[in-house]
């Protein structure tokens, strides 16, 4: 993977449409949002918002806390409706065909009080498969599970509980990969393993998109930066640009450490 010089309770929301496991089709793109908003009753959480995601790059959403970004998610994966504005995959909107080639996995996992291998068996339940053994044992296998299949899910630690949830969304190769801060709060060894998965399933050809605080991993990881602030981009630009010279005075803030109000 370049990366341009860079050496609900949660839930997982599941596509509903078989898409090939080992060749994936390529990303809808692009994404296009046109004069966004989002509010919560009496309060705007985004607006005016303008943005194009033309590519495959692997796509980190940044901001402080309340900036909206989580809010952003929700609604380019059609959990959310905007109170005004639209979006578009590729030369549709948020159609069912769409919602069926993405997965979207939150913070905090909910995982079913079962086996880690039933949670898997569940995802793949949702379609009609005739390989299903196969890629329920490749997912244990990939999210690095396979000893732990029997055990029940919720006994699991929190960062067995993150790949267990990851590997739930990928076991139907999504095209588009959804993700709202994923390694908050893991172990160190735990972060590795999941960012291990990631690139993986980038330079299979799965659009990315990421929600993290942590400016390494946005550096590890990212490809191209959106930066959230008051419910509006206030840059979207290459990672290696906004980690060496950002433009915005926010941006600039931000990654000096500042509180950003």
């Amino acid at each position: 993977m370049q990366k341009g010089g860079w050496s609900m309770p949660s839930i997982v929301s599941f596509p509903s449409a078989a898409v090939e496991l080992r060749k994936p089709a390529p990303s809808p793109l692009p994404l296009k949002v046109r004069h966004l908003a989002f509010q919560a009753g009496p309060t705007p959480i985004l607006s005016g918002i303008d943005l194009d995601l033309k590519t495959d790059a692997l796509t980190v959403l940044m901001g402080p806390n309340g900036a909206g970004k989580s809010v952003f998610l929700r609604l380019i994966h059609g959990l959310l409706q905007p109170t005004v504005g639209q979006i578009s995959w590729g030369d549709s909107g948020l159609t069912k065909p769409v919602r069926k080639q993405q997965a979207l996995v939150f913070q905090k996992p909910v995982l079913l009080r079962r086996s880690v291998k039933a949670n898997l068996a569940f995802a793949l339940g949702l379609r009609a498969f005739s390989n299903r053994k196969e890629r329920l044992e490749q997912a244990l296998e990939e999210a690095s599970l396979t000893d732990l299949a029997h055990r029940p899910a919720r006994v699991l630690s929190g960062g067995e509980q993150q790949r267990l949830a990851l590997a739930r969304a990928l076991i139907l190769k999504p095209k588009v990969l959804m993700l709202d801060e994923p390694t908050a709060n893991l172990d160190p060894a735990s972060v590795l393993m999941i960012e291990q998965i990631l690139t993986k399933v980038r330079n299979s050809g799965v659009k990315i998109i990421l929600i993290t605080h942590d400016q390494h991993q946005a550096k590890r990881l990212g490809e191209e930066v959106v930066f959230l602030n008051k419910g509006h981009v206030a840059e979207h630009s290459s990672a290696e640009t906004f980690f060496t010279s950002p433009v915005s005075t926010a941006a600039q803030a931000y990654l000096n450490g500042e509180i950003l109000l």
